[in-house]
């Protein structure tokens, strides 16, 4: 999580402006959030998430998924 950015410039409300951010539909971030980790929270009854927060996890996932690849030689 990086704290020098505003909380107001980090937040995303809403699953479309969540599914904007990543590239998805709204109907994937509900899957994503109720089947995986998505790293998301509510706001009342809305979804909301922090952009730094899903950079980081997407970072996550694509080293978790690097390292349990089979590797071939460059």
């Amino acid at each position: 999580m990086n704290d020098n950015i505003p909380i107001a410039h980090d937040m995303l409300r809403g699953a479309d402006k969540i599914a904007g951010f990543l590239g998805m539909e709204r109907r994937q971030i509900y899957h994503l959030a109720e089947k995986t980790h998505l790293p998301v929270f509510k706001i009342g009854a809305t979804l909301c998430a922090r952009k730094s927060t899903l950079l980081a996890w997407i970072v996550e996932q694509e080293q978790r998924g690097w390292a349990s690849m089979p590797h071939a030689a460059v």
